[in-house]
């Protein structure tokens, strides 16, 4: 959890709000991938990348 705040605060001090949605995307896409591991829809979501 201290990463995540100290990201923020860094995201926060030098301006790089540009990074939050890629971090986003980022986080969203690993946890697709993580959530489709041993499911049926997972041919289909790794046929994506």
């Amino acid at each position: 959890m201290d990463f995540v705040l100290q990201m923020w605060r860094f995201l926060g001090v030098r301006r790089k709000y540009w990074l939050l949605p890629i971090i986003i995307i980022t986080l969203v896409l690993g946890g697709l991938l993580v959530l489709a591991h041993g499911s049926v829809v997972a041919p289909f979501i790794y046929t994506l990348f």
